[in-house]
């Protein structure tokens, strides 16, 4: 394996002038000698120590991200693009699954802690926080992505739950739906709250009643007129439990709000047991935008979140907050776009595809080969 002084040799140099081009500094180099040492370093496969650069620089160029369920779509699309986002700043993501779990979600803080990530990225699990004090203590710049925290001061990137849901509820209503019930997530993290708080808005500025859930179970007995609301996880499970139990229950529902993508394929597939026909029967709008939303049949109408947009402000946040540890707390909302496709009662393009989409991929099927592969909306070739 090549070393610091066979570079220094090969170039002609000094072993402190092959650093000081390695680092950027602390001195000046010629350019003449640090084109030699580069063209020594390409020639000789040299590979810097990175544990004894992260000592010398105070930085481990790495950032840790903490999701509660790496199996669901919407937190790999998340961290895919933080991801993205991190390398092109030149760092690398240390990504920890807690599965909801507290005491696990600590560990993976307190591993990002002691390998010295240079900031962390946080989705809370539900549940208490026992990682906070720990984490203040270390130092450690940290942002909380998703999940805002009651009464916790901290930077924050977030998308507008509220004012999405109550779009996604104003849009069924405006395909002329009256029973629009709720399925939502877990009781007690804001992107529930929030996103209830969206559905039972747009419901009572229509003069209709929004129901309540505790639990998973129903609640809208006592008060039959009242839309019905049933909570469980974001999940394909609890979703497909609670779409069974909903409408099996209340048939007069001709249409739901529900708050993931991944609970909504579960009621897809709920109502298809049923009997039920989606969108005929019953109109259906769900939350984040998920790809795998566009090749649900029928297709996902969903509120699309920014994943992109997301994963760029909480890397310049943290990059800011590493830079300036003193900054004050930020609070980024960005917006949620409708998605409009086949479950709600819209048009449902083939395939799942934006009809911009499909028409410049049909556009390009057509061009000759020498032309290129076709490239598909989630950056497939064919």
């Amino acid at each position: 394996m090549a070393t610091r002084q066979d570079v220094a040799q090969l170039a002609g140099t000094s072993p402190s002038v092959v650093s000081y081009v390695l680092n950027n500094g602390p001195r000046s180099v010629a350019p003449a000698t640090r084109e030699r040492v580069l063209a020594a370093v390409q020639q000789l496969g040299y590979r810097p120590n990175a544990v004894a650069r992260s000592l010398r620089m105070s930085q481990t160029m790495t950032l840790g991200l903490v999701v509660p369920d790496a199996a669901n779509p919407f937190f790999a699309e998340l961290a895919r693009s933080l991801e993205d986002h991190a390398w092109a700043a030149g760092y690398t993501l240390l990504v920890g699954n807690s599965v909801d779990d507290p005491d696990r979600e600590s560990g993976y803080i307190r591993t990002f802690v002691d390998r010295q990530v240079d900031g962390l990225v946080l989705i809370p699990s539900r549940g208490d926080l026992p990682w906070r004090a720990e984490l203040a203590r270390s130092g450690v710049p940290s942002l909380v992505f998703d999940r805002e925290l009651d009464g916790v001061a901290t930077s924050y990137v977030l998308v507008d739950n509220a004012r999405g849901a109550r779009t996604a509820t104003e849009h069924l209503l405006a395909h002329g739906r009256r029973r629009v019930g709720c399925i939502a997530g877990p009781l007690g993290i804001h992107p529930t709250v929030d996103r209830v708080v969206g559905w039972r808005t747009a419901l009572e500025q229509a003069g209709l009643r929004a129901g309540s859930g505790s639990g998973g179970r129903t609640g809208w007995e006592a008060c039959p007129d009242a839309a019905p609301l049933l909570h469980g996880s974001f999940g394909r499970l609890d979703g497909y439990r609670s779409g069974l139990a909903l409408l099996s229950r209340d048939r007069s529902v001709d249409a739901l709000f529900v708050t993931s993508d991944e609970q909504a394929a579960g009621v897809l597939r709920a109502a298809t047991e049923l009997g039920i026909r989606v969108p005929d029967d019953l109109a259906l709008v769900s939350f984040d935008g998920i790809a795998a939303g566009a090749y649900t049949c029928p297709a996902l109408s969903t509120m699309r979140q920014p994943y992109d947009e997301l994963g760029g402000t909480a890397v310049r946040r943290l990059l800011d907050r590493m830079k300036e540890p003193d900054l004050l707390p930020t609070r980024d909302v960005l917006p949620v776009t409708l998605l409009a496709r086949g479950s709600c009662g819209c048009p449902d393009p083939a395939g799942g595809e934006d009809p911009d989409l499909l028409a410049a991929a049909v556009a390009a099927s057509t061009t000759p080969p020498s032309a290129g592969p076709l490239r598909k909306e989630n950056g497939d070739t064919q």
